[in-house]
């Protein structure tokens, strides 16, 4: 069965809805209550939800907004169920909401950002360039820059925030706000990823901010 999914505006989200967001992620080590996902509700302006028959299989809230004058998609809170379908679910998801910027941001190149806990996050950015932080380089001042800016528009406080390394520390009471995704084997991580997380406990409310940009003529084929 494919995935279908849907973005609408977080105010039309059902107290049902919410339960059943809650409900998706209770097993996972990263468990959202209602009551943090009703303030994510209040937070962010749109939520994108993928359904495999009548079953939520992810759904992640999400803002269209210009940060200095560039087009951004931010991805806040995000969890993708452990299914045979996982991947599809990721990949519908960031679909639409990359439609939604083609409408937004027309003939615009986008930047889109999120924050991870663990290397399956980055499966998210699989069609994102220049995505930083990666293994095989080194940031520069204007990618630090933009982490920077980023961490304080998700209200992160400067202290907790690692410029050099991307990372968010959590003060340990509760878990990080990111985009929960797992792949189906911890194999399927490629090392060089894996050790950009060696030092981030999720759980404790840490996270990694991570960026990567839409491509104008990539989104273009969206249309």
């Amino acid at each position: 069965m494919s995935i279908a999914v849907d973005t609408k505006d977080c105010t039309a989200l059902s107290d049902a809805e919410l339960v059943e967001m809650a409900d998706l992620c209770a097993e996972h080590s990263l468990a959202y209550e209602v009551g943090t996902l009703s303030k994510q509700a209040e937070a962010w302006v749109l939520v994108t939800q993928a359904r495999e028959g009548d079953d939520l299989r992810g759904y992640a809230f999400c803002t269209l907004e210009r940060i200095g004058g560039t087009p951004c998609v931010l991805i806040g809170l995000a969890s993708v169920a452990r299914c045979e379908l996982r991947e599809d679910v990721v990949a519908a998801i960031i679909n639409d909401q990359m439609r939604r910027a083609v409408l937004a941001f027309p003939d615009e190149d986008v930047l889109v950002s999120a924050r991870f806990g663990n290397p399956a996050g980055f499966n998210a950015f699989a069609t994102l360039q220049s995505i930083v932080p990666r293994p095989e380089a080194k940031a520069n001042g204007e990618e630090r820059a933009w982490g920077g800016r980023l961490a304080k528009r998700y209200g992160i406080d400067t202290a907790a925030y690692d410029k050099r390394a991307f990372l968010a520390r959590g003060d340990g009471s509760g878990p990080a706000e990111v985009f929960d995704h797992e792949h189906h084997s911890p194999a399927e991580a490629p090392a060089d990823v894996v050790a950009l997380f060696a030092e981030v406990h999720p759980h404790k409310g840490d996270s990694v901010i991570a960026f990567g940009w839409a491509m104008e003529e990539d989104l273009r084929a969206l249309n």
